[in-house]
C-alpha cells in the first residue's frame, strides 16, 4: 500500500512546490525607484538589480533614470515609488512643499580632491590662483568652503571658477592651464593623477555630506512601511555585498559603469571611504544639506527640524535587524 501511495504523495508535494512558486511570484511587489545617473553613488542600487537582491526581498524593481527636477512631482503623482538619491536637489524640493523625506543614506561622505599643478602641493602655495568647480553654490562648492575652512584657510582666498558639465572637462581646462587646480572625483581624479597632477586635499573625508541615498513620500513611508523597509534591506544588503566582496564588486563597475579595470578598482576603493555602515540618515548629514541649498539662495529664512526633511525609524529599524549597532 504504500508504494502504491508514494506516487500521489510526491505529486503533491510537487504541486504544493509549484502553488507556492506561483503564489510568491504573485506576491513579489512591483516598484519604480528612479536615479539621476549611474555613478559611484548609484553602486548600491545597481547592485541590488543587478545581483537579483531586490528580488530576494520579494521587490519586482525597475529602475529608471530621470533628471532630478522631474522626480518631486512624479513620486507625487504616483509615478515612481521610490527616488534613489538624497542630495540638495531632493532636500530642496522638501523644503519647496513637496511630502518627501530622506529615509536612507548609501554614502555618508562625497568623494572629491582638490587636484592641482603639480607645482602647487598645499593650499598655502594656491592662493590667488584659479580653482575650478562643477558649479559655484552648488554642493561641491559648499562643501568645498567647509574643508578649507577647518583647515584653517579662507575660501575668499581662492579664485573659484565654474565649469560646466562632466568632470573631465574640468581635468581638460587644469591640462589647458586655464585653471590652477580642480576639484575632482573618481574616476577622473585617477586620469590626472596618470597625468602628475597632484593630491592637495581630500574634501570629502572632512565633510559629512550625503552623496547618495533614498527618498519617498511621507506617505509611503505611512502606508507602506513593509515594502519601503524591504526596499532599504534590499540596498543596505547589496552595500553590504559591495563591502565584502571586492571582485565582484569591480566587475559590476566595469560592466554598468563603463571603466577599465584599473579605474574600477580605484572607484571602489573611493566608495568603500565614503560608504555610510548602517544607512541611517543623521542630522549633521541632513543640516549640510540643507546649507547647500540656501547657499544657492533659497528657503534662507527656513530653519526646518530634521523630521521636516527626514525620517530615519525605517532605516534604524533594518539597521537593527541587521545586526548594526
Amino acid at each position: 500500500m504504500i508504494k502504491k501511495k508514494t506516487p500521489l504523495i510526491v505529486l503533491a508535494a510537487c504541486v504544493a512546490l509549484l502553488c507556492a512558486a506561483t503564489t510568491s511570484a504573485q506576491e513579489k511587489r512591483k516598484l519604480r525607484i528612479t536615479n539621476a545617473g549611474f555613478t559611484m553613488t548609484a553602486l548600491p542600487l545597481l547592485a541590488a538589480k543587478d545581483w537579483r537582491i531586490f528580488d530576494a526581498n520579494g521587490l519586482d524593481m525597475e529602475v529608471i533614470l530621470m533628471q532630478s527636477q522631474l522626480v518631486p512631482p512624479a513620486l507625487t503623482q504616483g509615478d515612481i515609488d521610490y527616488q534613489a538619491g538624497v542630495g540638495p536637489a531632493s532636500v530642496n524640493a522638501t523644503m519647496s512643499g513637496f511630502a518627501t523625506h530622506a529615509i536612507w543614506f548609501s554614502t555618508d561622505r562625497i568623494s572629491y580632491w582638490l587636484m592641482a599643478k603639480p607645482q602647487y602641493k598645499t593650499l598655502e602655495s594656491l592662493k590667488g590662483k584659479k580653482v575650478a568647480l562643477t558649479g559655484l553654490g552648488g554642493p561641491v562648492h559648499v562643501a568645498f568652503n567647509m574643508a578649507l575652512e577647518k583647515m584653517g584657510a579662507n575660501p575668499r582666498d581662492y579664485v573659484l571658477v565654474s565649469i560646466a558639465g562632466q568632470q573631465i572637462q574640468q581635468l581638460i581646462s587644469l591640462e589647458a592651464g586655464y585653471v590652477d587646480a580642480a576639484v575632482l572625483s573618481p574616476p577622473v581624479t585617477l586620469g590626472a593623477l596618470k597625468k602628475g597632477f597632484a593630491k592637495v586635499l581630500d574634501v570629502g573625508s572632512m565633510v559629512e555630506m550625503p552623496g547618495g541615498g533614498l527618498t519617498t513620500l511621507a506617505k509611503t513611508i505611512q502606508e507602506r512601511p513593509a515594502d519601503t523597509k524591504r526596499v532599504i534591506r534590499a540596498l543596505q544588503m547589496a552595500k553590504e555585498e559591495i563591502r565584502k566582496n571586492k571582485p565582484r564588486s569591480i566587475d559590476l563597475i566595469v560592466k554598468l559603469l563603463k571603466m577599465d579595470k584599473e579605474a574600477a578598482a580605484d572607484t571602489y576603493e573611493q566608495f568603500l571611504a565614503t560608504v555610510s555602515p548602517s544607512g541611517v540618515p543623521t542630522r549633521v548629514g541632513m543640516d549640510i544639506l540643507v546649507k547647500a541649498v540656501q547657499s544657492q539662495g533659497r528657503h534662507v529664512d527656513k530653519k526646518p527640524a530634521f523630521s521636516d526633511i527626514a525620517d530615519d525609524r525605517l532605516a534604524a529599524e533594518v539597521a537593527k535587524e541587521m545586526g548594526y549597532k
